[in-house]
């Protein structure tokens, strides 16, 4: 074994290890994990939110035992593997150990661990990214078909995880249009590919046409709901903070992309990433949805950085170079991670604060940052769940309707007695089983006025209680209320039927 490749086994090593140890066990799984999660018990080639892939992993983790250890398994080996293909791009272009090392710490300590840490489409979103730039420089320096076919099915994959990677395209084809490398579209090869790729994504298409595009009615959601508060400033500042300590060597980057005769070759990605940015602002895109942009870029700069400081008295700034990544990340460490409990982050509010941190999706700011308090109240919430459900009589003929995604998923995941919790948010619409005829009605309501809820439904069923609620103040959750209507007095299939239809019509 090199020497090369203990050292990559020992960075892949640190970065399991960190996934892992920047997690506090005073919370929960996020919110959306919970949703990616029940996706696994309901294969399909599309959902109402995202693509595919992700599902598929998940029936893996639901295969071999539902661990949470597994869960974050899988987005914390798409971050080991991000570091992977940078090492090997850094090695294709010819850079040295050093080159290495750095590629690899800069890629360490980034905004990676924070993204490596929730089971979502984002991590393997970015290692695709990283993959597919790493393929389009081993295409312009062979000029061989093969990377093209590798190409199309990388972007594939990619796509059948998260439509983001739409974007890369987008600022990647004027690049090459606006360099010598516009060639490549007078090459049977390239359409070949393309062809290859959309056989491989049309499984998906169909199923989008099939159910009559809901991908754009998610993304009238979110422009609605959540990129209308998005700052264009904000999300240019916020490219920064993602990979801080390796500020110096993206810049880097640039400059040899610009200037550096070895790079001339590669000239298209100067560009793509000015194309791409421009796409992500005009959208008003999130900011975390540009990250995948730049670990390619951190390649290029530690090749260029290692080979200017590599003589004389320049050579004694290469610790400085692997140490400054280190160093900028250990203010974050205190501040970016579910590393501190509620009680910490509320005392030390305006550390966060100050960072923007405790911004919500609504523009608004709360007592903790969103994901983090997406990440508490559901263990509480699913214990009272199963409490209730084990004070009713029938309890095989009980429906548990939720009002939102996270709280169904949240009483699947941690109920101990397996319950099947529904919701007509998200991909729950899909999943009523209404075969049988229910008895007994568990709501869980999202904080508003009770007594509207007990007007609205108690008409239906013989009783009714408020049973509990959400108690943790730091929870999104909070006051999110469980009612309890029992014995129905009529057959609710019908009731859920119409309402699942009024809502799709509406979509």
């Amino acid at each position: 074994m090199t020497k090369k490749t203990i050292i990559l086994i020992g960075f892949i090593a640190l970065k399991f290890f960190l996934q892992f140890f920047l997690l506090s066990s005073s919370y929960d799984l996020h919110r959306d994990e919970y949703l990616h999660l029940d996706q696994g018990k309901h294969l399909s080639w599309g959902y109402l939110s995202v693509p595919p892939f992700n599902s598929w992993t998940a029936y893996l983790i639901h295969l071999f035992g539902n661990s949470y250890f597994l869960i974050k398994f899988f987005p914390a080996l798409y971050g080991a593997l991000t570091i992977f293909i940078v090492w090997k791009a850094i090695e294709t272009l010819n850079g040295n150990l050093f080159a290495l090392i750095l590629g690899a710490t800069c890629i360490l300590f980034s905004a990676l661990l924070r993204l490596n840490m929730l089971y979502q489409p984002s991590s393997f979103d970015v290692l695709c990214w990283t993959a597919l730039y790493f393929i389009l420089i081993k295409y312009i320096n062979t000029g061989n078909i093969k990377w093209l076919y590798a190409g199309a099915i990388v972007f594939a994959i990619g796509f059948l995880n998260k439509y983001n990677i739409v974007f890369l395209l987008i600022g990647l084809l004027p690049s090459l249009l606006a360099t010598k490398h516009r060639v490549l579209f007078v090459k049977p090869g390239l359409y070949l590919a393309i062809l290859l790729g959309l056989m491989l994504i049309s499984p998906n298409l169909i199923w989008q046409y099939n159910n009559n595009f809901p991908v754009f009615h998610h993304l009238k959601q979110l422009e609605e709901t959540q990129l209308i508060h998005v700052n264009r400033f904000d999300f240019i500042k916020n490219q920064v903070f993602f990979f801080l300590g390796s500020t110096i060597v993206i810049i880097a980057s640039f400059y040899a992309l610009l200037f550096y005769k070895p790079f001339h070759k590669y000239r298209p990605f100067i560009y793509s990433v000015l194309f791409t940015l421009l796409a992500f602002i005009y959208f008003k895109a999130k900011d975390y949805y540009a990250i995948g942009i730049y670990p390619i870029y951190i390649a290029f700069g530690s090749v260029y950085l290692a080979d200017v400081l590599k003589d004389g008295w320049r050579k004694y700034l290469q610790p400085v170079a692997v140490a400054l990544p280190v160093l900028l990340f250990i203010p974050m460490y205190n501040v970016a991670f579910p590393n501190k409990s509620p009680e910490y982050i509320i005392q030390h509010s305006d550390d966060y604060k100050k960072l923007g941190l405790l911004r919500w999706e609504d523009g608004k700011d709360h007592q903790l940052p969103q994901d983090f308090a997406d990440m508490t109240g559901w263990k509480e919430l699913a214990s009272k769940v199963d409490h209730v459900y084990a004070g009713l009589q029938n309890k095989g003929n009980t429906l548990i309707i939720c009002d939102n995604y996270g709280q169904a998923g949240a009483i699947n995941f941690y109920s101990k007695q397996k319950l099947n919790a529904v919701s007509f948010n998200a991909d729950y619409i899909n999943w009523f089983d209404l075969s049988k005829k229910y008895e007994n009605l568990i709501r869980v309501k999202e904080a508003s006025d009770p007594n509207m809820e007990l007007q609205e439904t108690s008409a239906f069923f013989e009783r009714s209680i408020i049973a509990d609620s959400i108690t943790n103040q730091y929870a999104r959750e909070y006051g999110t209320t469980i009612f309890v209507f029992i014995a129905a007095k009529i057959d609710m299939r019908e009731r859920i039927k119409r309402e699942i239809q009024e809502i799709k019509n509406y979509r």
